[in-house]
């Protein structure tokens, strides 16, 4: 363990994709993480308004995304296009070398279509395998991958994946290779007690705190495929994940929510 060279995995979502003074602190905090990094980043809500103003309804259950053929065409065009250029344009203004990728980009994360037995999410992938040798090599040769939440099938076919997913599942497979630290930051300073109280941080969440709190209903719907995913990420290899603010990336006392597994 001790021979692994370290890499930070971050994932950035929530309102601060959609916030360009917010995005442009979180993108110079990124940048001064001096060790090898990974960046993975959501949507936030410019591929509901682009399907909106073409008249798209956009349709979520349990805030998950439906995606037909046509919001198919309307993220790919804003996540692996609009957003994610963007970000790597500034990400090298900042002097961080990074590229852009989708999954389908050097077969870098394979899905599959989901297949529900009550719900057809449409074009949703479900993350099947990840490319961990190519990626260790753009890594290791100080290239910052940042990932949108665009995969494919190896048929032919891109899908549309949950960034946070992503962001889990490219943590376990190079924690094979790398001490991994994940991090996913949003608006919020971390998982919260009270959703209205930003005060209300649990610093400490292991499993028994989370089952509690899912009993209690004490936790958002959108929260939980979030704590689900740190979770298994955990427990197959993943050393260290916090959830809060981007300030916690450049500030090690900041507080944040630091995910543990349970205490036997």
């Amino acid at each position: 363990m001790g021979s692994k060279k370290a890499v930070t995995i971050v994932k950035i979502g929530g309102n601060i994709i959609d916030d360009a003074s917010e995005l442009k602190q979180f993108l110079s905090d990124f940048s001064k993480i001096e060790e090898y990094k990974v960046l993975v980043h959501g949507g936030g809500k410019s591929a509901t308004k682009m399907a909106e103003s073409i008249g798209l309804v956009p349709e979520m259950i349990d805030g998950r995304r439906i995606t037909d053929v046509a919001m198919l065409d309307v993220v790919v065009m804003i996540y692996a296009g609009q957003i994610n250029k963007n970000v790597v344009a500034q990400l090298q203004a900042s002097n961080t070398n990074a590229i852009g990728f989708s999954g389908a980009d050097g077969n870098l994360i394979q899905s599959e279509k989901r297949n529900h037995p009550t719900i057809n999410y449409g074009f949703v992938g479900d993350v099947q395998k990840i490319n961990t040798a190519l990626l260790e090599t753009l890594i290791s040769n100080n290239i910052v991958p940042v990932f949108c939440a665009i995969t494919h099938d190896k048929k032919g076919q891109l899908l549309n994946t949950n960034a946070d997913t992503i962001a889990s599942e490219l943590a376990i497979s190079l924690s094979e290779v790398f001490e991994v630290t994940l991090n996913y930051c949003f608006e919020k300073p971390g998982v919260l007690y009270d959703a209205e109280d930003n005060s209300s941080v649990i610093e400490k969440m292991n499993q028994e705190l989370y089952a509690k709190l899912k009993t209690e209903k004490a936790i958002q719907s959108g929260m939980i495929p979030k704590l689900d995913n740190c979770f298994n990420s955990l427990t197959r290899g993943v050393q260290k994940i916090k959830i809060g603010h981007h300030k916690m990336l450049r500030d090690d006392k900041s507080i944040c929510t630091s995910i543990e597994l349970s205490k036997n």
